[in-house]
């Protein structure tokens, strides 16, 4: 496994170096273009889940445990755990997002209908377990409704009405953009409230926020390590990664409204980064500290993470119903949401019985990437190199928005 996320893991920056080489200065137009902010959002929102709350609190220790884990002895935990979820991961987004707005109508790769049934399989999997990681994590945010380590009924009735506010969410792609740019805010609130919390105190100040920023730093001149797996763990996050590159980039590749390529590609690393670099020198602050976060922040932080979980489901729910074409208008609103709601109830409890893994839907979305350039080179190798503008249907789209603004 480690071989094949290494081969994926080197294809994939290649081909990044190759588009910017070729299509650098390409103007990008999706089917739906939106303004700047608003991809931005929906990039941000679709592209992240519960993890990034409810993760890094549970992780400092552990990255800081050099005895246990000498590999991280390179850098400081606060920049591993940056460079576990910001920069160099979302370039897979950018990969995947201009193969959706640029190639793939002139390809049709994934209109196949055997790819189409596997990048399906991908994405509806990486929904589950989405709704998976949410359920875990909640005992050690609500220790409350349980002893702070078991699963119980409560958790299960959380993570089950989430799936069914994310699927009814997914009926109307108003709803989709309207909780991207609300769950965007949202998250800006929480970092707000923490961050005053933490360093307006009388024990601290605002210089200890530029201190503990440029911890971070460290990240820039280490970045080589995080190219290749670091360890078991490492390598987790990586096929994580890969389970959402394809279907991330095949949903927000809608959205891109007039970006050339290269702004794309700084668009995807710099602008979600920035908030995950300032919401992680919050957190490892408070881990660091000893602050406890019981109570107030730990609810906090639980309603943030399940606005993202929403948020994330209803897109990639609207994604692959459409690609199935599984839609309300074919089925009707009340089947399409109870269709829903057990497939992924049903698949979420079997990510909490170790039947599945996201390391093989990682896999299988490697193996897609990979396929789709060897189906390039053998059937469409000149119709690509020929490529000098994004689809010409998409910029008439383009720019009625532009009028209607």
């Amino acid at each position: 496994m480690t071989t094949w996320l290494s081969i994926g893991i080197l294809f994939t920056f290649a081909a990044i170096a190759f588009v910017i080489y070729r299509w650098g200065n390409m103007q990008c137009i999706g089917v739906t273009p939106v303004r700047k902010f608003t991809f931005i959002a929906i990039l941000f929102t679709s592209g992240l889940d519960v993890g990034l709350i409810m993760f890094p609190l549970t992780e400092f220790a552990g990255y800081a445990d050099l005895a246990t884990s000498p590999e991280y002895g390179f850098s400081n935990p606060l920049a591993i755990e940056f460079g576990f979820w910001a920069c160099l991961i979302w370039a897979f987004y950018f990969l995947t997002c201009f193969y959706f707005c640029v190639i793939e109508p002139r390809v049709k790769y994934f209109e196949i209908p055997l790819i189409k049934f596997i990048n399906n399989v991908v994405i509806i999997g990486t929904c589950a377990f989405t709704a998976y990681l949410l359920l875990t994590n909640l005992p050690w945010y609500l220790p409350q409704l349980g002893d702070g380590e078991t699963v119980v009924s409560s958790f299960y009735l959380i993570v089950f009405m989430v799936i069914a506010a994310a699927v009814y969410s997914s009926t109307s792609i108003r709803y989709v953009r309207y909780l991207s740019l609300g769950s965007t805010w949202l998250f800006f609130g929480l970092i707000a409230v923490m961050w005053s919390g933490a360093f307006l105190s009388d024990d601290s100040s605002v210089g200890e926020f530029f201190t503990t920023f440029a911890l971070i730093g460290d990240y820039f001149g280490n970045i080589h390590n995080f190219v290749l797996p670091i360890n078991d763990y490492h390598e987790f996050y990586l096929f994580w990664w890969f389970a959402w590159s394809i279907m991330i980039g095949q949903f927000t590749a809608r959205f891109v409204g007039g970006m050339k390529t290269y702004q794309v590609l700084l668009a995807m690393m710099v602008f979600p980064s920035i908030p995950i670099a300032i919401w992680f020198t919050v957190l490892y602050y408070y881990s660091a500290n000893g602050i406890d976060t019981s109570g107030f922040y730990n609810l906090a932080m639980v309603i943030v993470g399940v606005t993202f979980v929403i948020n994330s489901l209803d897109s990639l729910v609207r994604l692959y119903t459409d690609n199935l074409n599984l839609t309300v208008e074919r089925f009707g609103k009340v089947p399409y949401i109870v269709g829903n709601v057990v497939v992924l109830s049903g698949l979420t409890l079997l990510f909490k019985l170790d039947f599945l893994q996201i390391q093989w839907v990682g896999a299988l979305a490697i193996a897609l990437i990979l396929s789709c350039f060897a189906y390039i080179l053998k059937s469409h190798y000149r119709k690509v190199r020929a490529i000098e503008l994004s689809p010409k249907e998409n910029e008439i789209d383009f720019t009625k928005i532009e009028l209607a603004d």
